[in-house]
């Protein structure tokens, strides 16, 4: 059945909801609303949304930020002031991002596991500088439908507070009471549902205090939603229907069935008990009682209950009103404004209630509203006294049985126009009047400014005289400058004019108080340099430094005009940036000029490298001139540093600035290169250090010479010796300087032009018979120690000394040597004067071709580059000075490898053994023999292995030989210098066979194994590292063993340490120990036997090299060193 619409509800079924705080008052309706100017900054705004208890959602605002320098404020309401941002936390949670591509800010806020109390209007209010917006969406959050059995009701219908865990949450009704949370007790559970259910409803809210529950409202919200149970009445069999429904003057049958007939009824209205009457009937049908009631009205509509006994049960009875028809439909109305306009409808019964709608919406009706209803039987009308053009749109009048409309259409009055505004430029101050003339003559008008309706004041003054409408303005001002329009009251016609205000352009340097306007800064910091301009309309300003215009484009400098004044912005300021900067402003009311000065002071630029002009043994004195630029600010003083030339730390000498340009460091190290380095200070700073001097090293003179004697005296030289000083020092000893007088005079005559490094020095072009004195110096590069002079003086006279031969210990015995090394023998002699030595050899004169011959004033010399067997014998040397002789004999041997031995025979096969005999070589090498070495080998394989080494007799046994092979057996002599080149061979061969047991061989050809050498694996070309090994390598066959030599550039490698030569199985390696690009070029390896000879060759290529010193050093002969100097030098050029 229909529910019919209540007395206290519209007619759209909604309840009529009156709001006393946000409306205004009938005074204020016909007053203009001064809205805040508002923008639109979102893009996309929240909507609203409806989510389940327990649900999550998230609400989105989107501002675009093209037009914004920096981001957006924005704030999330729910109602009229809770700022949601103090309420973030477990449930409720605000985002923000910013995509960079589409320049958007996305502003979220996500409600999680959302609760009934989050339910309500909510506002999202964005800001920006002077912009303004806003939007509101409403939150609606629906109850799942579930069972409370499973519900912990005491938790459930706790409140949440500021300290425990689930603070944060959107809990508002907790904002209007804070409780501390309450300690756990240990109290038993109870059902507090049981208890509920049991209980009256009165007493609900003392259950609830007693067990904790502080929500109450969700309690019974939830109580409610509880399905109850259906008890069994006792007393009634059916009961009353839950409602009914009967027409307005119609009739209405409540009927009960008993279950007990004899129990007394009572009927109720609204809990007052019913008589009976002709409206109210009471009839009695078997067990059926009936309640009739007759022409029903709307004061029936009621509730009803009937009670039998303890029992109750109740419904309730709405009386459904006929509908109200149209009988008049409203007709359309054109008019102009400020006419009355009057709707008229009729309807089909009296006092019937209608609703006026304009345009969809209820037309207000109140004591101060501008439109009134009126009822006259069954017409109803509508009044619109003052029309105006707002009023016109579709009007619509509702009843309960149709709808009727029509269009009213309020237009203006004709406007003539007999003198319009006119446009007008006014100076700064001066007065400014705006007049029109309009027809008719009795029309009043609103000014306005840029939009903004102007209010008459003190300085501004509105005039109407008949048609002519004048607005006049005392003392005209900058804000007094833009459009101006006059509206017509109740027309659309408007008048308009522009109003200019020029100001002359000026510069206000008096309000930065820079001190002859000159602005001192630091370089290298920020300069922005702010000055307040004025001039309408806004001036044009150009930035000049000299005939350089400074651009709002530039870099590091660049100029600036915004609003009221205008900058200068020098990011990092520099020594170019001094100077006097120009401001120009024009606009049309005139030009103004004004000049800054910028001074940048800066650290001082360094000074020049000192000098050192003196140096000690630990100090030395230093110069310098002061720096070319001071950077604006003397200079206050000079620090000083110094450090060792091999280090990299630099030390402070003083700590207090020094202010002259002189400075004598100290306590520093003898013989220790240093350096010095300057700062200049000023008052901005220190600067940059001075390049540091030439190094210097302090140095001090040695000591003087010591024990200086008389070596020698001839009849026109004096030759002196002497011992090193005791303490030379770290510049160490660059030589002697020798000096010598004629005693009785101080004239001292330097005899060595140049400095001596020996301690002995002979004086020549000397006078026989005269006395001189002699003195020696010590000399390094700190200058000449102290003299040492002799204390007698020395005559000048030759003195004869016998000779006498001192030959050295290990020429006493006979001197060996061998074949092809050097015989280099010194033999030591004394006599004054000069003896005349002699030399004989086997008592004949020595050939100079084969022997060097060289004597000295004391000792001579024999010298053989290569030896040979020939120069051994017995060599007589003799001394002599005037008559007196002295002789001396060397006894020389030549030696050399010796022979093979001269027969070697087989004398006896026995068992596993070989007795050998042979005879001792012809050629011992001139050196006795020392032994034999025995080898053997295998007729099969025929690789020879050692049988004993350094064998003395002539005759030996070959034991533990294999059965059945077959021997051949070699020997080779040896004396002092080694084993003979060659070894003699026996001719026959020992065939080992095993005793009592002969072996018939038959007779075969033997296999020829024979091969001439053959490379099987070839030399590659190779690239060494210098300073690190390297190896080549090949393989060759061959039968016999070949003969392996290595070769450099075609000379064969010999003896040399830096090569080592490996042969294992035909692999041969020769390695290269530490190469050097000498070691650079083409090597070879030649292979050698009895059927041939094979060689391959690779280029071997040394990367890096070696200095001159270090080729001297590694003992490589000096043609050699000049021929990879410049062969280093002509790759070099390429």
């Amino acid at each position: 059945m229909p529910e019919p619409t209540r007395k206290d509800e519209t007619a759209n079924g909604r309840p009529e909801v009156w709001s006393l705080g946000d409306g205004q008052g009938p005074d204020d309706l016909e007053k203009p609303i001064d809205t805040p100017p508002r923008s639109t900054l979102l893009i996309e705004s929240p909507q609203s949304a409806v989510i389940l208890v327990g649900g999550d959602i998230t609400f989105v605002a989107k501002v675009e930020a093209k037009d914004l320098l920096r981001k957006p404020t924005v704030k999330w309401f729910k109602g009229k002031w809770m700022d949601l941002a103090s309420k973030t936390g477990k449930h409720l949670q605000l985002k923000e991002t910013f995509d960079r591509l589409t320049k958007i800010h996305t502003f979220e806020m996500h409600i999680v596991k959302a609760k009934d109390n989050y339910a309500g209007n909510y506002r999202c209010e964005v800001t920006y500088k002077d912009k303004f917006d806003s939007c509101s969406f409403d939150l609606e959050v629906k109850e799942a439908e579930q069972g409370s059995q499973n519900i912990d009701i005491r938790s459930a219908f706790k409140r949440s507070s500021e300290g425990q865990e689930d603070a944060g949450e959107l809990d508002f009704s907790g904002l209007l009471k804070h409780r501390e949370p309450k300690p756990e007790d240990d109290t038993p559970e109870v059902d507090v549902w049981d208890i509920l259910k049991n209980a009256r409803p009165d007493q609900y809210e003392k259950i609830a205090f007693t067990y904790g529950i502080t929500d109450l409202r969700g309690l019974l919200r939830r109580m409610k939603k509880i399905p109850k149970e259906v008890k069994k009445s006792e007393a009634f069999a059916k009961k009353l229907d839950p409602a009914y429904q009967a027409d307005k003057g119609g009739k209405i049958r409540l009927v009960v069935d008993l279950a007990d007939p004899t129990v007394d009824l009572k009927w109720y209205k609204n809990g007052q008990e019913i008589r009976s009457s002709p409206k109210f009937i009471f009839e009695h049908k078997g067990t059926q009682r009936i309640m009739v009631i007759n022409n029903c009205s709307m004061n029936d509509d009621a509730a009803y209950s009937v009670a039998a006994g303890d029992e109750k049960c109740s419904t309730e009875l709405f009386v459904k009103e006929l509908p109200v028809k149209i009988v008049k439909d409203i007709e359309a109305v054109k008019t102009t404004v400020n006419e009355r306009v009057e709707l008229e409808c009729e309807v089909s019964e009296e006092g019937a209630q209608v609703k006026w709608m304009k345009n969809g919406v209820e037309v207000p009706t109140g004591v101060r509203s501008r439109y009134r209803v009126k009822c006259e039987g069954t017409k109803h009308f509508l009044v619109i006294d003052d029309a105006s053009r707002e009023d016109t749109g579709t009007y619509s009048v509702m009843a309960t049985g149709g709808t009727s409309e029509a269009h009213v259409q309020v237009d203006l009055k004709p406007l003539k126009v007999l003198r319009d505004l006119e446009d007008a430029k006014v100076l700064l101050g001066q007065p400014i009047k705006l007049q029109c003339e309009i027809s008719p003559g009795n029309v009043p008008g609103r000014w306005y400014r840029n939009g903004q309706l102007i209010q008459p004041n003190d300085r501004i003054n509105i005039v109407h005289r008949n048609r002519v409408h004048r607005l006049e303005i005392a003392a005209g001002s900058l804000h007094d400058a833009g459009d101006y329009t006059f509206v017509p009251e109740g027309y659309s016609q408007s008048l308009s004019a522009k109003i200019h205000i020029f100001d002359p352009p000026r510069v206000h340097l008096e309000s930065m108080n820079f001190p002859d306007n000159t602005v001192t800064i630091v370089a290298g910091n920020k300069l922005r340099l702010e000055i307040p301009i004025s001039g309408e309309p806004a001036p044009r300003v150009v930035w000049m430094k000299g005939e350089r215009v400074i651009l709002e484009s530039g870099n590091r400098v660049r100029a600036e005009t915004c609003g009221d004044q205008t900058s200068l912005t020098i990011d990092v300021t520099e020594r170019e940036d001094i100077g006097n900067y120009k401001i120009v402003l024009q606009n049309e009311a005139g030009e103004a000029t004004a000049s800054v000065k910028i001074k940048v002071v800066d650290i001082p630029d360094p000074p020049e490298a000192p000098l050192v002009p003196a140096v000690g043994g630990d100090w030395c004195s230093m110069i310098w001139e002061p720096p070319k630029y001071d950077g604006g600010s003397p200079i206050l003083g000079y620090f000083i540093e110094r450090k060792k030339k091999q280090s990299s730390r630099w030390m402070r000498l003083n700590f207090d600035q020094i202010k002259e340009t002189s400075f004598e460091p100290k306590k520093m190290i003898e013989g220790v290169p240093y350096e010095v380095r300057i700062f200049a200070v000023n008052a901005i700073g220190v600067s940059k250090p001075s390049e540091p001097s030439k190094a210097f090293t302090p140095l001090a003179v040695t000591s003087e010479p010591t024990m200086l004697v008389v070596d020698d005296v001839t009849d026109t030289t004096v030759t002196v010796k002497w011992r090193p000083p005791e303490t030379i020092g770290a510049a160490g000893l660059d030589g002697y300087s020798v000096e010598y007088c004629i005693e009785g005079t101080d004239d001292w005559i330097v005899s060595n032009n140049a400095l001596t490094e020996k301690t002995k020095y002979t004086i020549t072009g000397l006078t026989t018979g005269s006395k001189i004195l002699v003195r020696v110096k010590a000399i390094n590069a700190a200058g000449a120690s102290s003299p040492r002079t002799i204390q007698h003086s020395v005559l000048v006279k030759e003195v004869i000394e016998p000779p006498k031969i001192r030959v050295p210990r290990h020429l006493k015995q006979t001197y060996t040597r061998r074949v092809g090394e050097a015989v280099n023998v010194v033999v030591p002699f004394m006599g004054k004067p000069r003896p005349k030595v002699t030399w004989l050899k086997e008592g004949t004169a020595i050939d100079p071709t084969h022997v060097n011959i060289r004597n000295t004033d004391c000792d001579s010399i024999i010298f053989i580059r290569k030896a040979e067997r020939s120069h051994s014998g017995k060599y007589e040397m003799a001394v002599q000075v005037e008559n007196h002789v002295d002789t001396a004999v060397l006894d020389i041997q030549v030696v050399d490898l010796p022979g093979p031995p001269q027969c070697v025979n087989i004398e006896d096969v026995w068992g596993g053994n070989v007795a050998l005999v042979w005879t001792p070589p012809k050629d011992n090498g001139n050196a006795q023999i020392i032994g034999y070495t025995i080898q053997k080998a295998d007729k099969k394989t025929m690789e020879w292995y050692t049988c004993i080494e350094h064998y003395h007799r002539t005759c030996i046994t070959i034991p533990e030989l294999v059965v059945g092979n077959e021997y051949f057996f070699r020997i080779f002599a040896e004396n002092m210098c080694g084993l003979s080149e060659t070894a003699t061979q026996t001719k026959k061969s020992a065939l080992i066979v095993k005793e009592g047991m002969q072996l018939k061989t038959h007779d075969y050809s033997d296999h020829d194994f024979m091969e001439a050498p053959k490379f099987t694996q070839p030399l590659i070309n190779t690239f060494a590292i210098a300073g690190y090994n390297a190896t080549l390598n090949c393989s060759v066959r061959a039968n016999p063993r070949a003969k392996v030599i290595w070769m450099k550039n075609k000379m064969a490698i010999l003896d040399d340490p830096r090569y080592r030569m490996f042969s294992n199985q035909g692999v041969c390696t020769l390695e290269i120990r530490k190469p050097s690009p000498y070691d650079g070029g083409m090597y070879t390896c030649k292979a050698i036997n009895d059927l041939g000879e094979a060689q391959v060759d690779c280029k071997l290529e040394v990367k890096g090299g070696f200095t001159f010193y270090e080729l001297m050093k590694r003992g490589v002969p000096l043609h050699l060193i000049d021929k990879y100097m410049n062969e280093k030098t002509v790759e070099q050029e390429k």
